[in-house]
C-alpha cells in the first residue's frame, strides 16, 4: 500500500512575496515579553489571594511551603519565575489545586462557571443535564458542519493519499491545512516553527483552519497530525467540520513515511517506534473524538477509499 505522506520541503529559496511574508511571521519579542510580565503578574495576585483567603501571612506561607518568604515576595510582586515545582509547594501550603494558580483565560473561566452551576444540582438530575446538552450539540453540528469533511490522525495513517481521492469522488475541493498555512505565511512549515516559535504557529493553523471553512461549504481537509495539540482548534474543527480519525499501527505508520524517502525517523532517533507509539497513545484520546474512524492497516488503497466512502455517505447527501 503506498500512501503519500507529507514532506516538508527545505532548502528552496524563498520569492520576494515570500521574503515579505516572513515579517509577519516573525515573533514580537515585545510582544512575547509583556504578555510574560502581565502572566507573572497574575500568578502573583492568584497566591496572594490564596494566602489571603487562608488567613495567613506570608512568612506562615514561607514555613508551610518551604520556599523563601523572600522569594515568595518576588512571586507574588510578579517578578519572580517560580517553577512548576515551587508552584505544587505553594499550592500544597494553601491546601488547593496547582490550577488554582494559574490564570485562566475567559474560555476556561467560563468552563469553571459552568462546572460551579453544575456542582449546585443533585447529582440525580445530572443525566438530564447531560442528554440536554448532547441534543444541542447535535442539532448546532447538523447546520455548522454542512458538508465539510475534515481527516485528522498521525502522518503516515493515508489522510493526504485517501483526502485527494475522496475529494475527486465527491466532486468535492481537497484542502492540506498545512499548505494553506505556508501559503499565508510564506515559509515552510517547519520554519514557521523556527521563526515564531509551537504557540505563534499554532495561531497561524487556527486562522487558516477559520479561512477554509470560510470559503468552503463542501471540502476535503487534511490536517496536521498535531492539530489536537491546540484545543480551540481542534475544538473548531470538531464543531465546523465531520471528522474521522484515519489510524494505522504503529509500524505502518513508520513503514510509509520511510517509503517516501523521509528517513529521519530512523537517522535522527533510535527510539523513533517508541516515540511514535507514545505520540499515538497520548492523542488517541483526542483522535477518538472524530465522528467515525477508519484503520487502514493491511488495506490498499482502493479497499480503504471504499470504507472511507462509506463512512461519509450519509454527511453528503
Amino acid at each position: 500500500m503506498h500512501y503519500c505522506a507529507y514532506r516538508t520541503w527545505r532548502g528552496a529559496p524563498l520569492s520576494e512575496t515570500h521574503e515579505k511574508r516572513r515579517e509577519k511571521a516573525a515573533p514580537d519579542a515585545s510582544d512575547q515579553t509583556s504578555t510574560s510580565m502581565a502572566f507573572a503578574e497574575a500568578v502573583g495576585r492568584l497566591v496572594r489571594r490564596g494566602r489571603a483567603r487562608r488567613g495567613i501571612t506570608r512568612r506562615q506561607l514561607a514555613t508551610d511551603s518551604g520556599i523563601s518568604e523572600r522569594y515568595l515576595a518576588q512571586i507574588e510582586g510578579g517578578y519572580g519565575n517560580p517553577s512548576l515545582t515551587v508552584l505544587k509547594a505553594v499550592a500544597d501550603a494553601l491546601e488547593s489545586p496547582i490550577t488554582a494558580l494559574l490564570p485562566l483565560d475567559d474560555r476556561h473561566e467560563r468552563l469553571n462557571r459552568i462546572v460551579d452551576l453544575v456542582n449546585r444540582l443533585a447529582p440525580s438530575e445530572w443525566p438530564a443535564l447531560e442528554d440536554l446538552i448532547e441534543s444541542r450539540i447535535v442539532q448546532s453540528a447538523k447546520s455548522e458542519r454542512a458538508h465539510r469533511i475534515a481527516l485528522v490522525g498521525l502522518r503516515g495513517a493515508g489522510k493526504s493519499t485517501l483526502g485527494k481521492i475522496l475529494a475527486e469522488r465527491l466532486g468535492y475541493p481537497f484542502v492540506e491545512l498545512n499548505r494553506v498555512v505556508e501559503q499565508e505565511y510564506g515559509a515552510n512549515i517547519s520554519m514557521l516553527i523556527e521563526m515564531s516559535g509551537v504557540s505563534t504557529f499554532r495561531r497561524y493553523e487556527r486562522a487558516s483552519l477559520e479561512k477554509v471553512i470560510g470559503n468552503h461549504d463542501k471540502v476535503v481537509i487534511a490536517t496536521a497530525g498535531g492539530i489536537v495539540s491546540s484545543p480551540e482548534t481542534y475544538a473548531l474543527l470538531l464543531r465546523r467540520a465531520h471528522t474521522v480519525w484515519i489510524k494505522a499501527q504503529p509500524q505502518e505508520h513508520m513503514s510509509r513515511v520511510m517509503a517516501q524517502g523521509d528517513l529521519r525517523p530512523m537517522s535522527e532517533n533510535r527510539e523513533a517506534m517508541a516515540d511514535l507509539v507514545a505520540i499515538l497513545e497520548a492523542r488517541s484520546q483526542d483522535y477518538a473524538q472524530a465522528e467515525a474512524q477508519l484503520d487502514t492497516s493491511g488495506l490498499t488503497v482502493e479497499q480503504s477509499t471504499d470504507r472511507l466512502l462509506r463512512l461519509v455517505q450519509e454527511w453528503t447527501r
